[in-house]
């Protein structure tokens, strides 16, 4: 039987260019999960909550804070892009968040990365920018942007 961080998983090794280094292995998403303040949603093919048995085309993990939830991964596999499914992963996780008492979402990412298209289009704005902060597995160093989205 598969459990939902071996979906997560599957769909991490499918999403992430090792190029970049962004994916994070097992035992960090394990990590994360451990503390009682990150999340996570799997969404199915048709755009729902993963139900057993059925494998996730996509998921996001995020951590609430006080009045914000920050979106740490969220990932749809290769198959499934541009059918809607990572605005829908974001509607659920701005709905759980503000469940949660988050006025705000927060997204970091490497400059360049072309889910900014998706975040800006769900409503997120840049509120910074870091030089040269992430390094690829190359050792090249690449600025990371910050991004906010009110949850209204």
């Amino acid at each position: 039987m598969i459990d939902d961080l071996d979906r997560i998983m599957a769909v991490m090794a499918s999403s992430f260019d090792p190029a970049w280094g962004e994916a994070w292995n097992r035992r960090q998403v394990e990590d994360a999960l451990a503390f009682g303040n990150c999340h996570y949603f799997l969404i199915s093919v048709e755009g729902k909550a993963v139900v057993e048995p059925e494998a996730a085309a996509g998921f996001s993990l995020s951590r609430t804070g006080y009045e914000e939830e920050e979106l740490l991964l969220l990932a749809v596999a290769p198959e499934y892009r541009r059918l809607g499914l990572g605005r829908s992963i974001l509607d659920a996780l701005k709905l759980a968040a503000a469940g949660r008492g988050a006025k705000r979402l927060l997204l970091e990412m490497r400059k360049g990365n072309p889910a900014q298209s998706l975040y800006s289009g769900f409503g997120f704005y840049q509120i910074g920018e870091r030089k040269e902060y992430y390094r690829t597995p190359a050792g090249n160093r690449i600025d990371a942007l910050t991004f906010a989205c009110d949850i209204v």
